[in-house]
């Protein structure tokens, strides 16, 4: 066996046994997940992507290590974005809190099988020059669009393509079915809003995919340090979901940390022919991650500074009367 082969037989084991530890905690049926559950299920995974990080580090050395860390930081920070459209997702469409775990674990798990081929065709794609500096511009013009975004617009699940294509293909009915994703109504099989929630999140993340997957290529065009980072950090979703549902909107700032990043990916993948010639690659992994590094941590910071800072005083209802 190869050192590649061994580290993705090692990969697959660890999730495989991962994924079975994961059902028994947040997906039975019914189950409501706690802040203390979802505490546990954070540290376990994001432990599991360290752990294989030191892993990667005695397998494949430095540098790649690194580059899976970078871009396993990247995907993990973007993720932040992915938990607010989802909990806009569930409260449009209604979504009971005891069927959260199940419909996000199917939501995941079909968004990883679509990444998977989006990666498969991206490394393909970048072994062409071209590419990379189609790839350098859209993350540069996605960074300024997202810098400089408007925070007020919201997104209304109801509205999108994704929700107008499933309801002009598919009967639908509007309610959850008491947690089937599919019911008998006149002798007639309707898809419940569960159903749909799932198909969405599967469709929203892939949305997002287009932006995160050209910035881990921008970090390492090694196919096994793209496909690692995705797969840790998307299914890390679920429990960042449960500890960040009530938090995600105290992070202001973390929008603008995440575009600085893109734009910083995108002018590295468009001068990667004389930054090659000037930066050794060692330095050039090792500066990615600390602007990741810097930018995301700085941009959470500052975001919770702010809002203490700017938080109105707390009123009390003796005081109103």
């Amino acid at each position: 066996m190869t050192t590649d082969q061994v580290t993705y037989v090692v990969f697959g084991v660890v999730l495989l046994v991962a994924l079975i530890f994961d059902l028994g905690l947040l997906s039975r049926k019914n189950h409501k997940v706690t802040i203390k559950q979802a505490l546990y299920q954070t540290f376990f995974w994001v432990s599991l992507a360290l752990a294989f990080f030191v892993f990667m580090w005695a397998e494949k050395g430095q540098t790649l290590s690194l580059e899976y860390l970078s871009a396993y930081l990247m995907e993990w920070s973007l993720s932040i974005d992915n938990i607010f459209v989802f909990i806009i997702i569930f409260s449009s469409f209604g979504v009971k809190e005891k069927h959260y775990g199940r419909v996000l674990l199917i939501g995941i798990l079909m968004a990883i099988v679509l990444r998977i081929i989006f990666i498969t065709v991206g490394v393909a794609l970048v072994k062409f020059d071209w590419v990379l500096l189609v790839f350098g511009a859209f993350l540069v013009y996605t960074g300024y669009k997202m810098f400089t975004a408007d925070g007020d617009q919201e997104f209304e699940p109801h509205d999108t393509k994704i929700y107008h294509f499933l309801k002009r293909v598919l009967p639908l009915t509007p309610h959850d079915g008491d947690g089937k994703f599919s019911v008998r109504e006149n002798g007639k099989r309707r898809y419940t809003t569960l159903f749909i929630v799932v198909m969405m999140l599967a469709a929203i993340d892939l949305v997002f995919a287009l932006d995160s997957i050209p910035a881990v290529l921008g970090i390492s065009k090694d196919k096994l340090v793209v496909y690692t980072s995705n797969i840790f950090a998307v299914l890390g979703l679920r429990s960042l979901f449960f500890l960040l549902r009530g938090a995600v909107s105290k992070f202001d700032y973390l929008q603008q940390g995440i575009a600085i990043v893109l734009a910083f990916i995108g002018l590295k993948m468009l001068g990667e022919h004389w930054i090659n010639q000037w930066v050794e690659k060692e330095i050039q992994v090792f500066i990615s991650l600390g602007v990741i590094l810097v930018c995301i941590t700085g941009s959470v910071f500052y975001s919770i500074f702010m809002k203490k800072k700017g938080e109105p005083p707390d009123v009390n209802e003796e005081d109103i009367y």
